[in-house]
Formats: structure tokens, C-alpha cells, sequence
């Protein structure tokens, strides 16, 4: 197993993980990102995401995806926004080798926190979490605003775009 950065050579199996994941998640539709999006927006000038792959005989079976943020209280941060190992590689250790890379990278960069969100019922997960050290914010809620949510709070506020 070989833990590498990502290349943009790689987005279409990143693109078959994130579909993975939200099947996983009960959000099947949910995806909207295509190929063409993973590459212009990880590959750019100014990337705004960075992978690490998990290849096993030259077969990609997991990644992990993260950008950089700034934290008022913190400075620079890491956020993962996805880590991610096909069912049939979960409990082969390779999650936590993914896991172990965004660690060591943050520690890398210099970071003061590095910070992700997990559902609530996903319970494997969260106890690998706290076993590893992470902090699991129970009394924080994750507030989004999709697509429709910004056109009806433009739309109802007279705000032209």
C-alpha cells in the first residue's frame, strides 16, 4: 500500500470515492462536482484543495482531501473534508495511514488545528476519532447554505448579483 499527494490524473477515481462516500451517507444524488471541477479546482494557480491517495497495486482505494483555512482564534488551519477507503479496503488500516498523513502534514505546516465534521450516527468513526485524540464537538451544529438556500436569501433581500 502507498500513500502519495494526488495528481490531477487521479480525479476520476477521487470522483468514484466521493460517489462511494455519498452512497455511504444516503446522499446518492447528492454529488454534483464533476471531474472537470476536481481538476481545474485542485490543479490550478491557486489550488484549493490537496489530495493524498491510497493506491494498492496500482489501484486507487482511498483518499483524503483537505484545504487550508484561517481560524480568528487560531491562525492557519487544516480542514479535512473527506477521508475516504472503499468498503472493501475498510478495516485494513488504511484509514488510519490517511488520517496519519493529514496529521503529519498539518504538523508539517505548522498548523494550530486541524478539524473535520462526522454524522452523528456514523459511530465507528467517531470512536476512532476520540481514540486517536480529536475532540468531538457535540454542542457545535454544522450550518450550510446550498445553491437555493443563496438565490431565496438574495431573491427575498432585493439583492441583485
Amino acid at each position: 500500500m502507498t500513500i502519495r499527494k494526488g495528481q490531477k490524473e487521479d480525479m476520476p477515481a477521487v470522483l468514484n470515492l466521493i460517489q462511494e462516500l455519498a452512497a455511504f451517507e444516503k446522499e446518492p444524488d447528492a454529488v454534483v462536482v464533476t471531474v472537470a471541477d476536481l481538476e481545474r479546482d485542485g490543479f490550478g494557480n491557486t489550488p484549493l484543495f490537496h489530495t493524498f491517495i491510497a493506491e494498492l497495486n496500482n489501484q486507487i482505494v482511498g483518499m483524503a482531501l483537505y484545504y487550508y483555512r484561517y481560524s480568528t482564534w487560531k491562525g492557519k488551519t487544516i480542514h479535512l473534508e473527506d477521508l475516504i477507503v472503499k468498503e472493501k479496503m475498510r478495516g485494513t488500516g488504511l484509514g488510519f495511514q490517511l488520517y496519519t498523513e493529514i496529521i503529519a502534514q498539518g504538523k508539517k505546516d505548522k498548523v494550530r488545528r486541524i478539524e473535520w465534521a462526522v454524522l452523528d450516527w456514523n459511530t465507528p468513526a467517531i470512536d476512532f476519532y476520540v481514540k486517536s485524540g480529536a475532540k468531538v464537538l457535540e454542542d457545535w451544529r454544522v450550518a450550510q447554505m446550498d445553491e437555493n438556500g443563496i438565490d431565496a436569501f438574495l431573491k427575498s433581500n432585493n439583492i441583485k448579483i
